[in-house]
Order: C-alpha cells, then sequence, then structure tokens
C-alpha cells in the first residue's frame, strides 16, 4: 500500500498538472534602448513587459506569478479595461532631442477606461486614484473633479477595445507634482525580479535623478493573445525614460557608457525572463560616414522602421551563453567618430511650444504654436486643452491662424468650467498644411480666489497642464506589419494604423501662471501690532489693578548715621 501511494505521488509530480500549466501562461520581456540624441546627449528606456495569459475580469485569480498582485487586484476590483500612469520630472524637448519613444507631460498624468459594468465611473475613479497613491507614495489623491476631464476625441484605447464610449474615460494631470526616489522604489518593487538581477540593476536612483528629463510609467491593457483574437490576454509595461547630458555628467565628453551613465554594468539577466536584450541605436546621421562606433561588437543587428525612419540597432543578448564568455560583464561604450555638425540636426515633422503673454493680473492670452515641418505632406492633429476654472477662457477670441489665413477646425468639442467643480475643456480637430506653422490663442480673465484656496506659496504662480497633440504623422519610409511579439518592445506600444503613417502623442511645456494675489504679510503685521498693544496696555491695567501699595515708614537710621548728626551738631551744620 506504501509503495503505491509513492508511486502515485511520482506520477502525479511528473504530469504538467493544471498548476504547471498556470505558471507557464505568463512571460517576461526586458529590454533597454540607447539612443544618441540629436545634440550630444544619450537617452535610455527601459521597458518591462509582462503578459498573462489569462482575464483577469472573469472569474477570481487567486495565484498570482509575475504579475503584480496588487496592479491585478486593482484592476479586478474596480473594473479597469485600462490604465496608464506616468510620473516626470523634466520636459523632453522635442526639437532638439526628436520625437520621443514614450513622451509624457510633467508632474503626474493617470487616464483610465473603465468597464460597460461600472455603474458609477466618478466613484471608482476616485477609488482607484487614492489606491494608486498608497501604492506608488505620490499625491495622486488630490485627484478630483476641479482637475479631471472626459476627452470625447483624444486618449483612445491602445489595446483591444470593445468600444469606444468616452463616457467610461477619465483624464488628470497633476503638473506640480515632483517625482523622487520614494516614487521609484514602488515601482522597482512591481517588477518580478526587483532590482536585484538583469536590467534593473542599472536603475540606481542616485544616477536616474542627476539626469535632464526622468519619467517612469505604468501601462495595463487587454491584448489579443494570438493572431486570430479568440482569446485576450493582459499586459503589463512598465517603462522609464531618462536623459543624461554632458553637463551632468561632468566631462564635457558625449562619449558614454553603461558605467558613465549608471556607474554600474551588466553582469546577467533576470532568471524570470524569456528575453533580455540590449538594444544601441546606431543609425548614421550622415549617409556617407558613420559617426558612432560601439563597443564590445553587437552580436547581431537588428533594422526596424521606427517614426516613420529607417533605424539600425546593435543588439546584445543577455541570454546568449557567449555574451559574457570573454568578460563577467557588460559594459556598452559609445564613442563618436568625429563632432557633430550642428546643421545635421534634424528636424521632428511635428513639433509644438506654448507660452502665455499679456500684462497685469487681469487678462491674458494662451498661444500655441503648432509645426508641421513635412515638405509636401499635410496631416490632421487633435489637440486637447485643459484649463482650470480659475482662468475664465473667452471662446470667442479663440484664433488659429496658418500662413496668414484662417483655419476652421474640422471638429471642435467644449465643456464650460465650473467655479470649484470643474476645468474647461477644449478639444479641435486641425488640419496642418505642409511646411506650415499654425498659431492658436485664446484670451482668459484671472479669478479672484478666497483666501483659504492660496496654496503655501502663492506668489510662486499655478501651473496650468500641458497641451496634448494627437495625429498620424506621415511616414518617409513605407512601413510593414511585423509580428508584435518578435519586434522590439520600443515599437509595439503605439501600433501603427497603415504603412504610411505612424501615431504620435506630444505634450506642450505646462505653463505658470500668476493670480491676483493678496498681501499675506500684511495680516502678519497686524497681527503683531495688535499682540504688542495688547501686550503693553494689558500688562500696565493688570498691574495697577492687582498690585498693593503699602505706606512705609520713615527709619530713624542707624548708628552711622546717628554719629554723623552729632559731629554735624558740634560744626553747627543741619542734621541729615
Amino acid at each position: 500500500m506504501a509503495a503505491a501511494l509513492v508511486l502515485l505521488l511520482l506520477v502525479a509530480a511528473a504530469g504538467p498538472g493544471p498548476v504547471a500549466g498556470r505558471a507557464r501562461r505568463d512571460a517576461l520581456r526586458e529590454e533597454l534602448l540607447l539612443s544618441p540624441l540629436p545634440n550630444g546627449d544619450m537617452a535610455a528606456t527601459f521597458q518591462f513587459r509582462t503578459r498573462w495569459d489569462t482575464d483577469l475580469q472573469r472569474g477570481a485569480v487567486s495565484h498570482y506569478r509575475l504579475f503584480p498582485k496588487a496592479l491585478g487586484r486593482l484592476a479586478a476590483a474596480l473594473g479597469v479595461r485600462e490604465l496608464h500612469l506616468a510620473l516626470t520630472q523634466g520636459f523632453w524637448r522635442t526639437r532638439g532631442w526628436g520625437q520621443p519613444p514614450l513622451q509624457a507631460p510633467a508632474g503626474a498624468e493617470l487616464w483610465v477606461w473603465f468597464q460597460p459594468a461600472v455603474t458609477d465611473v466618478d466613484k471608482a475613479w476616485k477609488e482607484l486614484s487614492n489606491i494608486l497613491s498608497g501604492i506608488f507614495c505620490a499625491s495622486l489623491n488630490f485627484i478630483d473633479s476641479t482637475n479631471t476631464v472626459t476627452p470625447t476625441a483624444s486618449f483612445k484605447p491602445l489595446g483591444l477595445a470593445n468600444g469606444t464610449d468616452h463616457r467610461l474615460l477619465r483624464y488628470a494631470v497633476l503638473p506640480r507634482e515632483v517625482v523622487c526616489t520614494e516614487n521609484l522604489t514602488p515601482w522597482k518593487k512591481l517588477l518580478p525580479c526587483g532590482s536585484k538581477a538583469g536590467l534593473a540593476v542599472l536603475l540606481k536612483a542616485e544616477r536616474l535623478f542627476h539626469s535632464s528629463y526622468h519619467s517612469q510609467a505604468v501601462h495595463i491593457r487587454p491584448v489579443c493573445r494570438d493572431a486570430s483574437c479568440l482569446a485576450v490576454s493582459w499586459e503589463l509595461r512598465q517603462t522609464l525614460t531618462v536623459v543624461f547630458d554632458t553637463f551632468s555628467s561632468g566631462q564635457g565628453k558625449k562619449d558614454w557608457s553603461l558605467f558613465k551613465m549608471f556607474s554600474r554594468t551588466l553582469t546577467d539577466a533576470c532568471p524570470l525572463a524569456s528575453q533580455s536584450k540590449v538594444y544601441v541605436d546606431i543609425s548614421p546621421k550622415n549617409k556617407e560616414k558613420e559617426l558612432l562606433e560601439v563597443t564590445p561588437p553587437p552580436v547581431s543587428v537588428h533594422e526596424a522602421i521606427v517614426q516613420g525612419d529607417k533605424r539600425t540597432y546593435a543588439v546584445y543578448d543577455l541570454l546568449s551563453p557567449s555574451l559574457f564568455n570573454t568578460s563577467r560583464s557588460l559594459n556598452v561604450q559609445l564613442k563618436w567618430k568625429r563632432p557633430q555638425d550642428s546643421s545635421e540636426l534634424p528636424t521632428p515633422v511635428l513639433h509644438a511650444q506654448r507660452y502665455v503673454s499679456g500684462y497685469g493680473l487681469q487678462t491674458g492670452e494662451i498661444s500655441t504654436l503648432i509645426y508641421n515641418t513635412h515638405p509636401y505632406r499635410a496631416f490632421p492633429v487633435i489637440l486637447l486643452e485643459t484649463v482650470p476654472w480659475y482662468l475664465r477662457l473667452y471662446v470667442h477670441t479663440l484664433t488659429i491662424i496658418t500662413k496668414g489665413k484662417e483655419n476652421k477646425p474640422s471638429y471642435i468639442h467644449y465643456q464650460p468650467a465650473q467655479d470649484r467643480r470643474r476645468p474647461h475643456l477644449l478639444e479641435m480637430l486641425i488640419q496642418l498644411p505642409a511646411n506650415s506653422v499654425t498659431k492658436i490663442t485664446i484670451q482668459f480673465e484671472r479669478a479672484l480666489l478666497k483666501w483659504t484656496e492660496y496654496p503655501p506659496d502663492p506668489n510662486h504662480g499655478f501651473y496650468v497642464s500641458s497641451s496634448v497633440l494627437s495625429a498620424l504623422v506621415p511616414s518617409i519610409v513605407a512601413m510593414k506589419d511585423v509580428d508584435v511579439e518578435q519586434s522590439p518592445l520600443f515599437t509595439s506600444l503605439f501600433p501603427s494604423s497603415d504603412g504610411s503613417s505612424y501615431f504620435v502623442r506630444l505634450y506642450t511645456e505646462p505653463l505658470l501662471v500668476n493670480l491676483p494675489t493678496p498681501d499675506f504679510s500684511m495680516p502678519y503685521n497686524v497681527i503683531c501690532l495688535t499682540c504688542t498693544v495688547v501686550a503693553v496696555c494689558y500688562g500696565s491695567f493688570y498691574n495697577l489693578l492687582t498690585r498693593t501699595f503699602h505706606v512705609e515708614e520713615p527709619s530713624r537710621g542707624g548708628l552711622a548715621k546717628r554719629l554723623a548728626n552729632i559731629i554735624r551738631r558740634f560744626r553747627g551744620v543741619p542734621p541729615l
């Protein structure tokens, strides 16, 4: 009987079993993209993708292996269809750095699509922001109705979507949010290997925050499991983009290496990862002569069409046994063969800038400049403007000028603000002619807040969140359909709709606007003066009312005085 029981246990252990089957349904891919920027800076983009072949919305999932349990249970409990959270410090300079692989506005950005089964979207949105605030140690609990909007044309689902009812979408930005180490630590803890192995060992906070630009994001979306799209898989993509410049590095040279950027090198891949690769953009900026030299020699070279341009990448596979045969660590070095000419810097096809103008503290004007540098192709762009309620927009002053002529938008949606309840929402579909600059202006009036509504530093100003541009930019090179599982991660978050264009989402600069601010030092002066007067007057009256006066009889004096009077009497002098 005992032998039969032992044999039964061995057979059960050898079989696949349901638990083993579930363990193989999730996979992890990690990737690092090193992109030399046109001005000599270096951009590093980390992507960690966890794909789970299950449906979180159907039934209770009890076993979590690679997918973080905190985010999985959150999405299932609140009916989240898609979740996109970004925490950014700095501003991506599109004109000098080119099109970003993943751009986000300064501060904190959160936009979520909910399931159609969610009855109260506002309640779920508030609860979701509070929970995410605790998970990532951010001030997302300050998201409320005054900074939340429901776009109608922007922020379409990036994953598998059954419908696009915009009433299930919520979008909010906190432009004043400061990103620091306490936000990076919980972000790294969501990784299956943490920061102990793989590409995550390079995520040293001291180096990441000593940079010109830092952005970390979390994207959760449903995707098709295979080409037939009969089953749904859930994808968690954690991205981190950082830009190192020559001035912060302290050496003044444009030669880079992993150790120079992160003060660490790569020794191994994450044991739980099915793919771990490092990509280095070695695309020649000049067709006649290459400018960049990469050491050690790459294992392979990958060519892809990214953002409408043909790129060449040196690939280092951390799972390849031959990579660590010669040395125990990988330190990719990039050296420029010759200095780059400023005339060779490419200009992005689509970029924009935004500023506020005017004088005084009563009225002002917001101006947005959108550039289309394509020589012969025109394309439409969707502009999303979110303005706080304390800047009262005059919609009749909205003007759109292109090449000296009025440019009427094809679609416009405006939701006026309500004081202390909701912000302004303005969406427009604008056609950008080839090789043109489109200027959009609108005037506003500053409101006078209650004295309790001012922040602790009111003279610093009030932030206005960035404008959002969404467009299908014409591609210079024809793009082909590629397999998402075989292509790099940096090419698959925003898939192209066809072979002639690619999707781009850009953000302008956030604005800093001064409001009429009362003199908060005057109450302080009044309080100090009043307290001084009250203390002096009250103290004097209190002493007069409570003090007891006694009449003291004059004393006859001591022995010395008597002797002096006797001597003075003999001399004929009056006594003392």
